[in-house]
């Protein structure tokens, strides 16, 4: 009897815009961890940055528009629901609603830098595996991180890629 994939890829973030960045790294992941499906989590704000430039409706209709005609990449906004900024609360919620799945947490290099400064960062790795991919100018700097040296190794993994150079701050420099 074949084993079922309960493999679920979380990528969260603003989406401020959605690029081909996020779709590759969905690819990808898709692809080399065997996901069964990944969802694309908007969110209202990151904590950590300034507010978005588009609205959070805007974002949404975008991202679908990205993913359209690839049904294994949802798009999702849970902040109502949630009613947390903390990656940490989500993570609970959606692994109490997802409890025979094994949750992938997905995020650039330059995330794992600033993840020691995330509310209970260190509890993320008993909810989902944390997956790390490359980004211009940060992946040796993610790789020396206090993330990096404190985590133990099984719980996160480091995925080079090849690499998109383009990120929503740099579209937004052209608009």
């Amino acid at each position: 009897m074949q084993k079922k994939n309960n493999k679920i890829g979380i990528l969260g973030g603003t989406f401020d815009p959605p690029h081909i960045g996020h779709l590759h790294i969905s690819k990808q992941s898709l692809k080399k961890l065997k996901l069964k499906k990944i969802i694309w989590i908007i969110t209202k704000k990151n904590p950590l940055k300034k507010k978005p430039l588009l609205d959070k409706n805007t974002r949404i209709k975008l991202s679908k528009k990205l993913v359209s005609g690839n049904k294994k990449i949802l798009v999702k906004y849970y902040d109502d629901i949630v009613k947390s900024k903390n990656t940490i609360d989500l993570l609970k919620y959606l692994k109490k609603k997802n409890k025979k799945s094994e949750l992938f947490f997905m995020m650039g290099a330059d995330n794992l830098i600033n993840l020691h400064k995330w509310k209970n960062w260190k509890k993320i790795t008993q909810l989902a595996k944390i997956i790390v991919f490359p980004r211009s100018k940060y992946s040796i700097k993610a790789l020396n991180s206090v993330a990096a040296k404190k985590l133990e190794k099984n719980d996160w993994k480091y995925i080079p890629i090849k690499k998109i150079d383009i990120s929503s701050s740099l579209i937004k420099k052209f608009w």
